[in-house]
This record gives structure tokens, C-alpha cells and sequence, in this order.
């Protein structure tokens, strides 16, 4: 009874076009994504240190987007990432059509996850900030949600930065996924790729604490300024928004130019068919 029930529910709701599941898997995977990686921001700030460090935050961005990617791997690729899409539609692994789509889910994932890192932290933000939320200073906790860069930081440093940390992520994980090359063990895919994420963090987080996805910092930054923090979060910085959303764009593009050109593109062709073919056929006339 029970499994002619939950048929009788599919039939009904479950969705029939690959489209809207990879939509839903893309803005899912995304929302976890920022629940637990802004989330362990929060938790550091918020507690003024006392529950959360560097190390901390590097754990909770490598844990979301590992369960990120076991989450909706299995349904749209678990690109969660603009940038990924993007090397992917220049690799020809995803349709261009599908590309705006996956941008879209992804920037209103993290819009959504925003959100219920608001909720989850609200009365410690009111505790912490007395209700006045501040973009830059030593109270600042717009960083919570989105990157702000170190006052070292130069605009031309900053785009480099992300270009670099980025390209890095498309080259790791296409290198991961790479059936032909040693690739990593079926299902360990996502731990690897969290790996990546843990790496870049401890080796490239100083200048800007590595947001290296567009829809993680944009869509988060668009829910501060609706929720208080207001349009400074756009000037601060000199107006450092855009860094983390072209920076990341380029850097997909060259990791994912750089991965072919070095490694895929030298790959060995497999047999042809015909050969195939032929073996078999001296093969059984030899016997």
C-alpha cells in the first residue's frame, strides 16, 4: 500500500523534464552549500572567536560543497558554480541552452541560503551588532555572507587572485572526473572535490578569503543589501563586487582551456569500431 502510495505521488508531482530536476538539483545543492559555509562564517564572527576560526570556516566550505555535490552530482552534475557551468559549456559538456538555467538556480540557492543563515544567526546578529549592521570596520558582519577584500588589496591583485584560485578548482576537478585519466573512485568524487576546496583555502585565502563562485558571493551580497547592510556592500571596497563575480568567470574559462590543452586533448583515441569489428571476425575464423 505504502509503495503504490508514494507511485501514485510521483506520477502526480514528480517532475518529467531533465531541465526543472537539474534546476531544483542545482538550487539545492547551492543552498547547502552556503547553509554550512556562511553558517560557519557566522559562527566564528558572531562568537567573537570562541566557536569558529579560519580552520573552522575552510572545514565548513569544504563539507558544503562535498555533501553539495553528493547531494545533486547524481542529477545536474552538481555544478553549483557558474563558473564550473561555464567550463563545461566550453568543453561541450553541457548544452548552452541549459547554461542560463543553471546560473539562475544557482544564484537564487544562494540567495535562499542567505537567507536561513540570517534566520538561523538572527538573534545573535541583534546581540552581536545591536541592530546596526556594518559592512567594514572592526564589527563589520556583511563578511559573513559575502567577500570583502584585505586592505593590501589591490583591484588588478584581486582579479588575478580569482582568476588564479579559480582556474585552479576547473583544473582539479576536471581532473577528477577525467574517465581517462586515473580520475578518483566512483562515489569518492565529492570528497575530492571538497578536498579542492580545503586546499584553496588554507593556500589562497588571504587576499579576499577565496569566493571563487559567482552566485556564492553575488547572491549573498544582493541579500545584504536588501536586509540592512544596504548599497554599501556594493562600494565598499572601491567597489569590489564585481571582482569576485568577473574574477571567477575568467578563470573557468582558462582552467578549462588549460585541462584540454595539456591533458585532454593528448588523450588516446579509442579503437575504431570497424577494427573492432575486424578482430573478432579473424579472431573467430582463426578458431
Amino acid at each position: 500500500m505504502e509503495g503504490e502510495s508514494r507511485r501514485k505521488i510521483k506520477e502526480r508531482f514528480g517532475l518529467k523534464k531533465d531541465i526543472f530536476k537539474e534546476f531544483l538539483a542545482e538550487f539545492l545543492g547551492i543552498f547547502v552549500l552556503i547553509l554550512f559555509g556562511c553558517g560557519s562564517v557566522a559562527q566564528a564572527v558572531l562568537s567573537k572567536g570562541a566557536l569558529g576560526e579560519p580552520l573552522t570556516i575552510h572545514v565548513g566550505f569544504t563539507l558544503g560543497v562535498m555533501m553539495a555535490v553528493y547531494m545533486a552530482g547524481g542529477v545536474s552534475g552538481a555544478h553549483v558554480n557558474p563558473a564550473v557551468s561555464l567550463a563545461m559549456v566550453i568543453l561541450g559538456k553541457l548544452p548552452l541552452k541549459k547554461f542560463p538555467v543553471y546560473i539562475v538556480a544557482q544564484f537564487l540557492g544562494a540567495f535562499a541560503g542567505s537567507c536561513a543563515v540570517y534566520g538561523l544567526y538572527y538573534d545573535a546578529l541583534m546581540d552581536y551588532t545591536g541592530g546596526e549592521f556594518v559592512v567594514t570596520g572592526a564589527n563589520a558582519t556583511a563578511n559573513i555572507f559575502a567577500s570583502y577584500p584585505a586592505k593590501h588589496l589591490s583591484v588588478l591583485n584581486g582579479l588575478v587572485d580569482q582568476v588564479i584560485a579559480t582556474g585552479a578548482l576547473i583544473l582539479c576537478i576536471l581532473a577528477i572526473t577525467d574517465r581517462k585519466n586515473i580520475g578518483a573512485p566512483k562515489g569518492m568524487e565529492p570528497l575530492c572535490i571538497g578536498l579542492i576546496i580545503m586546499a584553496i583555502g588554507v593556500s589562497m585565502g588571504l587576499n579576499c578569503g577565496y569566493p571563487i563562485n559567482p552566485a556564492r558571493d553575488l547572491g549573498p551580497r544582493v541579500f545584504t543589501a536588501i536586509a540592512g547592510w544596504g548599497m554599501e556592500v556594493f562600494r565598499a571596497g572601491g567597489c569590489w563586487w564585481w571582482i569576485p563575480v568577473a574574477g571567477p568567470m575568467v578563470g573557468g574559462a582558462v582552467g578549462a582551456g588549460v585541462y584540454f590543452l595539456f591533458v585532454e586533448l593528448h588523450h588516446p583515441e579509442p579503437e575504431k569500431q570497424e577494427n573492432n569489428i575486424q578482430d573478432k571476425y579473424e579472431i573467430i575464423t582463426m578458431t
